[in-house]
């Protein structure tokens, strides 16, 4: 990797805006790929994302901006993907040209529906990526407070450290600070399973329940994120570290945290379907949930809490019973 190496980022959402805006701290040009052409001409003009995090300030100057998926993998040698994993097979659909000998990394937190794979197995297995060309930004980091410029940590996740050392120092700016990691599948698999704990953290608060009961269900959380990848992925690994431990409580408590938001909403009484709609922005964590719970269903981690909010999102429980049944058996 060298300073010759070109960066893009796939996606228009807000956590595709903050890795642009961190991108060009460092960088002389960031590729921009978004679908919403208006989006687009309102960046060039007004120099903020209007859809998504509009306090961001972004130097147009520095943006390549386009619409066309092709024109943007085509001119740069290290694509960041962050479309939301449930769009994530339509917009690949639309890629005419080959990734071979391009590097990617996935600041995506869920799983491919259709395939049920994280998005690193998805893009080695499917788009024959090889392993040592995949990499993983995960947090604790919220795409607002990187707008606010507030103090944040990311982990960079990758088999070769030299391309997960290229991309860190990219990112990182006197706001933004970074560490790398050899852990690319527990670390996806973690920034996934977070988004469940914090829809059930959220349904939690809807339904009433206060900070000491959030507390357990946060501690036991930690410990079922820990079985389950265990089962997925067997290597050393500190599960309190930031990565694991951290994007998890964050998750789970913020006021910018949209899954915590969604399950907030289940708890209060709204359908699924209503809850969806009336949001903005997408709640990985209910794509996770399905696969979440079909994969554990295969490897037989003991999974209560992911179980308890599969049976409320997918098969209509009722949020208060189910509850009720979970703190029963947490400790």
């Amino acid at each position: 990797m060298n300073e010759q190496n070109k960066i893009a980022v796939l996606g228009g959402g807000s956590w595709a805006t903050a890795i642009v805006k961190m991108l060009s701290e460092n960088l002389e040009t960031v590729g921009w790929y978004m679908r919403n052409e208006q989006a687009i001409e309102h960046i060039k003009e007004n120099e903020h994302n209007p859809n998504y995090l509009r306090s961001a300030e972004l130097n147009a100057e520095q943006l390549d901006l386009s619409s066309d998926i092709n024109t943007t993998v085509a001119n740069y040698d290290v694509l960041i993907f962050a479309i939301p994993s449930a769009f994530l097979m339509k917009e690949m659909e639309k890629l005419l040209i080959s990734l071979n000998d391009k590097i990617i990394f996935s600041a995506i937190k869920g799983i491919v529906p259709e395939t049920g794979l994280i998005i690193g197995e998805h893009f080695n297995q499917v788009h024959n990526i090889p392993l040592e060309n995949i990499g993983v930004i995960t947090g604790p980091c919220h795409a607002e407070e990187v707008a606010m410029e507030r103090l944040s940590y990311l982990t960079i996740a990758c088999q070769d450290e030299t391309k997960a050392s290229f991309v860190g120092t990219s990112l990182e700016s006197w706001y933004i600070k970074t560490k790398i990691s050899d852990d690319i599948i527990g670390t996806e698999y973690a920034a996934m399973l977070k988004n469940i704990y914090a829809i059930a953290a959220g349904i939690a608060h809807g339904l009433g329940y206060g900070d000491n009961f959030q507390s357990v269900l946060m501690s036991n959380a930690i410990r079922e994120m820990k079985r389950f990848i265990k089962k997925v992925h067997k290597m050393k690994r500190n599960i309190n570290n930031s990565a694991y431990l951290g994007d998890l409580l964050v998750t789970g408590y913020s006021i910018f945290s949209r899954n915590r938001q969604f399950g907030n909403m289940v708890g209060k009484g709204y359908t699924v379907k209503s809850a969806q709609i009336e949001m903005s922005m997408i709640a990985e964590g209910y794509y996770a949930t399905e696969s979440a719970f079909k994969i554990k269903e295969n490897n037989g981690a003991k999974t209560p809490i992911i179980d308890t909010v599969y049976g409320i999102l997918y098969k209509n429980k009722n949020p208060k019973k189910e509850f009720k049944k979970l703190a029963d058996n947490l400790d």
